[in-house]
């Protein structure tokens, strides 16, 4: 019989972690106080939860999902309406918790769609959710009475009565309602990842034959997963709904589910804070880089494409490779090789960038003539001289970097032996 009482240890680097994340959001406002980074860090926190929930599905779960902005998007045109409905006194509640009936839509819609989609799995499931995709976006241009048509849906977020003189007028105050419900949000889905059920799930995305041998139903954990992942989902959009106070059906449409997959994917999906760097990659993308290029897409592919090619795990795969490197005191050796490849990239992107700009200008902006200003050198569209110079510092980039880049291979794999047997080292004491 026990006569005291043990606990566990203290996990000092996880309470590091989660509180140097709260502090995050807390100050990111004051050092960042402009209207525009206010926007963007409230898109972020949006953002964040999205692709978190996206990653329930193809990071811990292996399904691929081409309609993930439905649950997302449909949470949004519940709050807006439940948004309008506290402004007309129907419903009595506080605008704080809009977002929770996003969620339960989130759940609802889930419960709903997921018990077709989550009886199949691979390419058929993926298949699947591409087509409720289309047909809940049709859906949203047929029926105006809910969806709002062309125009969406607008409300109010300055309805009811203040709390504490909190309005949610202010831009600030709106960030600081979604910076609580994201950092409640990821710890949830952090601590989901540590549940049998998490655990269970990702049995299933590895070996989903093994789980039905040992007894359990590899749908029923693919469908309890999918609703869980429903309802982070509607959250997301019912703070998009108070954030814009607009909701189109643009919301629920192929592009958005595609914004999560591919983010996702570059942040990385088999990491946990993969998809929290991809939803920050996303927001400054869509919100920053459109502002600057017309090309935006065209260089959100190319990265893409990049990623698959040389780094099929994501930034986070790359960050975890770097710090084991690290843990060995390796990664002294390798700073010469990655300021090489740097060095080289960006001149590989310096090219392709006024190729494509040069493009893109004598299609849409013919009007302002042949000659356009691209980082402080004027570039002539309709000037052989132009293109000639763009392909040569193209392809200067492009050949010293796979020289720079077989280099860092070969010293990447040394490392990598040296760490193998200097594991097998340790284990033998």
């Amino acid at each position: 019989m026990k006569t005291h009482y043990q606990f566990k240890p203290f996990n000092v680097g996880r309470w590091l972690t989660w509180g140097l994340f709260a502090l995050l959001l807390i100050v990111s406002p004051k050092l960042f106080g402009s209207g525009l980074a206010l926007t963007v860090l409230s898109q972020m926190g949006i953002a964040i939860i999205a692709c978190l929930s996206y990653n329930m599905l193809l990071g811990q779960g292996g399904m691929l999902s081409f309609g993930h902005a439905v649950y997302t998007g449909l949470g949004s045109f519940l709050a807006i309406h439940a948004l309008n409905s506290v402004g007309t006194g129907a419903l009595p509640l506080p605008v704080s918790l809009v977002p929770l009936v996003g969620g339960l839509a989130g759940v609802g819609f889930a419960v709903l769609f997921g018990y077709v989609t989550t009886r199949k799995s691979g390419t058929t499931f993926a298949m699947i959710t591409l087509g409720l995709g289309e047909l809940v976006f049709a859906l949203s241009l047929m029926i105006p009475e809910f969806f709002g048509g062309e125009g969406g849906v607008s409300g109010n977020r300055m309805v009811g009565k203040p709390f504490l003189g909190i309005t949610f007028g202010p831009q600030i105050q709106v960030y600081y309602l979604i910076a609580l419900y994201t950092f409640v949000a990821v710890a949830a889905m952090f601590a989901f990842t540590r549940t049998p059920l998490g655990r269970m799930l990702n049995a299933v995305r590895d070996n989903p034959e093994r789980v039905e041998f040992v007894g359990y139903d590899t749908q029923k954990v693919r469908y309890f997963a999918f609703i869980i992942a429903g309802f982070f989902a509607g959250i997301s959009g019912g703070l998009a709904a108070l954030n814009f106070e607009i909701v189109t059906a643009e919301v629920v449409g192929a592009a958005r589910s595609g914004a999560y997959l591919l983010f996702t994917f570059l942040g990385g999906a088999t990491f946990f804070f993969g998809p929290i760097i991809g939803a920050v990659l996303m927001v400054l993308a869509f919100v920053l880089l459109s502002e600057y290029t017309q090309a935006w897409l065209l260089y959100l592919g190319l990265v893409f494409l990049f990623m698959v090619m040389y780094a099929p795990g994501g930034i986070a795969s790359l960050i975890m490779m770097n710090l084991r490197v690290a843990a060995f005191g390796k990664l002294r050796q390798l700073w010469v090789s990655y300021l090489a490849m740097t060095v080289t990239v960006l001149v590989l992107l310096v090219g392709a960038s006024a190729m494509i700009e040069m493009v893109y200008h004598l299609q849409l902006s013919t009007s302002l003539g042949s000659k356009l200003q691209f980082m402080g050198v004027t570039l002539d569209a309709k000037n052989l001289n132009s293109w000639f110079g763009a392909a040569f510092v193209m392809l200067t980039g492009l050949g010293l970097f796979e020289v720079t880049r077989r280099q860092f291979l070969v010293e990447w794999g040394e490392i990598q032996e040296y760490i193998e047997k200097e594991i097998k080292r340790r284990e033998a004491l």
